[in-house]
């Protein structure tokens, strides 16, 4: 990439929940280690097509995309973008919830909330708009891959202004477990992933209580963790 590494902010629950245990084996891989870890009982028996269908995703670990990736400007450093994360999480005054359910966004499966949540919108919002100072602008060439996939003029205005179309208005959160599956597969793919979602942690309410900041090395590495903050209690 041109400017090094990239950097993102994530809702990533916690390395030891029932959540993160689950989606972390769907993807096969913990971003917390960096280690490739065993798909759940309901997908291990599709290994091989299940890697392929994860494999997009699992470069950005199981997450909720909070700042999309980013390159950091020359004259700003790690250290004090960490320092600045650190601080965001500790003004923040409340943990936002959500009840999930597995559902189809677009082409792709993801845990989503079932209801909106404005409370997480507005912690999204203000985590593209806080860390902006520390981005690199978009290249030409990322600017023309994002164009490719037919944007509306709000996700235009949205990538020229912050680099990434899916913000405000446009934000959604999920926690992404596939990349695009065929129409004739989506029935079962679902139906497996809510099994397994069901086994290993079931559908309780999720606390959106921690802010982590992941680092990609390289193009085509995996992201991992770099840091983490809990958000603090509802004040």
């Amino acid at each position: 990439m041109e400017f090094g590494p990239r950097y993102a902010i994530y809702f990533v629950p916690s390395a030891d929940s029932a959540l993160y245990r689950f989606g972390s084996s769907v993807l096969g891989y913990d971003c917390y280690t960096g280690e490739t870890i065993p798909y759940p009982a309901e997908l291990a028996c599709q290994a091989p097509s299940w890697a392929r269908m994860v494999e997009e995703p699992r470069r950005y670990g199981f997450h909720a995309t909070l700042k999309a990736p980013f390159s950091v400007l020359p004259a700003c450093t790690q250290a004090q973008l960490i320092d600045a994360f650190e601080s965001f999480a500790i003004s923040e005054r409340q943990t936002p919830t959500i009840v999930p359910v597995i559902e189809l966004l677009g082409d792709f499966a993801a845990v989503l909330p079932r209801d909106s949540e404005s409370a997480i919108d507005a912690l999204a919002a203000r985590c593209t708009t806080v860390f902006d100072v520390f981005r690199v602008p978009l290249s030409a060439h990322e600017r023309a891959r994002r164009m490719a996939a037919g944007l509306s003029p709000t996700q235009i205005e949205n990538l020229d202004r912050w680099g990434y179309p899916y913000t405000f208005s446009d934000f959604r959160f999920h926690m992404t477990l596939t990349s695009r599956i065929a129409p004739e597969a989506q029935a079962r793919t679902l139906a497996a992933l809510r099994r397994s979602f069901e086994r290993l942690c079931g559908y309780q309410t999720i606390a959106v209580d921690r802010l982590v900041l992941l680092k990609q090395d390289a193009a085509q590495a995996n992201f991992r963790v770099l840091s983490q903050a809990r958000l603090p209690a509802d004040r």
